[in-house]
């Protein structure tokens, strides 16, 4: 298989390179953009640990190939907050203790970003249903749909 040039806008950068045309996009974002906060759960969609955000949409990694990506804008966990300044939404994470391990935390956060992006100010059933392709094997639901909830309140 004959490799091809892609260029990715990650975070709102571009991440340009070679690659065989079958690497998944949750790969190319750990590999090539060295973006390791996008986690790799089962590489068969169940789990949602590889979630980012394309073009203001959620979207399962592994389910994405890199080459579809191009001149598409996407936003990783690394994107959200600035510096050592959490956003919003993380911080109503840490506040409503919307994580344990820590391990589904990224993929809940850019899915509660693009649940947020879609109702504005979602209701609860809205955002519990917005995860329902996102696990979580610590914490039970309630706290991160507490912090989801919270989080789009305080969205201007």
């Amino acid at each position: 298989m004959k490799n091809v040039e892609v260029s990715i806008n990650i975070n709102s950068k571009n991440y340009k390179a070679r690659i065989e045309p079958r690497m998944l996009l949750v790969h190319f974002i750990r590999e090539v953009a060295g973006l390791t906060g996008t986690h790799i759960g089962c590489d068969t969609t169940d789990c949602g640990a590889c979630t980012v955000l394309m073009d203001g949409k959620a979207v399962k990694s592994c389910t994405v190939l890199a080459v579809q990506a191009k001149g598409r804008s996407l936003k990783t966990i690394e994107g959200v907050g600035s510096g050592d300044k959490l956003a919003r939404i993380q911080k109503e994470f840490v506040d409503e203790r919307g994580l344990q391990c820590g391990f589904c935390t990224p993929g809940m956060i850019m899915q509660g970003l693009a649940i947020i992006n879609e109702y504005k100010h979602p209701t609860e059933e809205q955002v519990k249903h917005g995860l329902s392709g996102n696990l979580c094997r610590c914490t039970g639901y309630q706290s991160i749909v507490d912090a989801i909830v919270k989080a789009s309140k305080a969205k201007k």
